[in-house]
């Protein structure tokens, strides 16, 4: 593996410290032993002609990619996840033209093959009306950030409950869905944008992108949207990755430069120029004041 790419975020525990950890009734069914996100990493490929002894998720959150498994080749895409198997040699790769951007984690356990067996090819998650892909970057950010204090048990304890939830947001699609489907009540028009908006905040969407979504063109949707809220779609939609941003700024400390990445803008001198828009103060200056 390529490493050192630009605002990657990678975590990671010793095996000495995991076999010390393994045997304990909280931790052996389910643990993580490495987790990371690389946004838009060109040139990266990872090969294991001998497979490996735990098991990977890859979430394709934006550009594509490929992998090959056991001599089977697939092609990942945007929205789109796989759980490589452990003790298989495989192969995966970024698209050279439109470079991947992956949430990713290695996985052991007892339970293990339970969310293998399940995800063994990829499976697309778009986002639909009672899609909760935002929910699971929460998750991945609470995971990421109790694995980060992982060298205490209960930390690591944590972590292994945090990632049983995540993973079965993925191979328990339907059920995870449902559950939003029960909650959700106010089916407006505005209200299915915003949630659409929601779903894509870490995403740089276009007006005819959303519009065409909904199977609208742009001026009519504009106006739908308008006299329903009181606000440009796209003014709404910028608004809500600043909100976004300053969720990150305030509950956690991740450079603002990865704020930026993670909040889907190529250029963090763009992210701040519009977040003072926004805001009336810097990133900086509102992490000063915040927090």
């Amino acid at each position: 593996m390529k490493e050192g790419f630009k605002n990657e975020r990678l975590l990671s525990l010793p095996d000495s410290v995991l076999r010390q950890y393994e045997s304990h009734p909280m931790v052996r069914p389910l643990y993580l032993r490495k987790i990371g996100f690389f946004p838009r990493v060109k040139y990266h490929f990872v090969q294991k002609p001998e497979g490996t002894d735990y098991a990977m998720l890859i979430y394709c959150t934006a550009g594509r990619g490929w992998c090959e498994v056991d001599g089977r080749r697939y092609d990942l895409c945007t929205n789109s996840y796989i759980i490589l198997p452990p003790h298989v040699p495989y192969a995966f790769g970024s698209s050279d033209d439109e470079p991947w951007t992956i949430y990713w984690l290695h996985f052991r356990g007892d339970q293990a093959d339970f969310y293998v067996d399940r995800g063994r090819e990829p499976m697309a998650i778009e986002p639909n009306d009672n899609s909760r892909l935002q929910h699971r970057f929460d998750m991945f950010e609470e995971l990421y950030a109790s694995f980060s204090m992982a060298y205490t048990l209960d930390f690591m304890i944590y972590s292994s409950a945090c990632l049983q939830a995540f993973l079965a947001s993925f191979v328990l699609l339907p059920q995870y869905r449902h559950i939003n489907m029960v909650r959700r009540h106010d089916d407006s028009f505005s209200n299915r944008v915003i949630h659409y908006m929601h779903e894509n905040v870490h995403h740089n969407l276009r007006l005819g992108e959303i519009a065409e979504h909904f199977h609208y063109s742009q001026s009519h949707f504009s106006m739908l949207f308008h006299s329903e809220t009181g606000i440009s779609p796209i003014t709404y939609f910028i608004r809500l990755k600043v909100q976004k941003a300053c969720q990150y700024i305030e509950l956690s400390d991740m450079k603002l430069s990865d704020i930026a990445t993670v909040m889907g803008f190529d250029d963090a001198a763009y992210f701040t120029r519009i977040f003072t828009k926004v805001m009336g103060v810097t990133p900086s200056q509102y992490r000063s004041q915040e927090t």
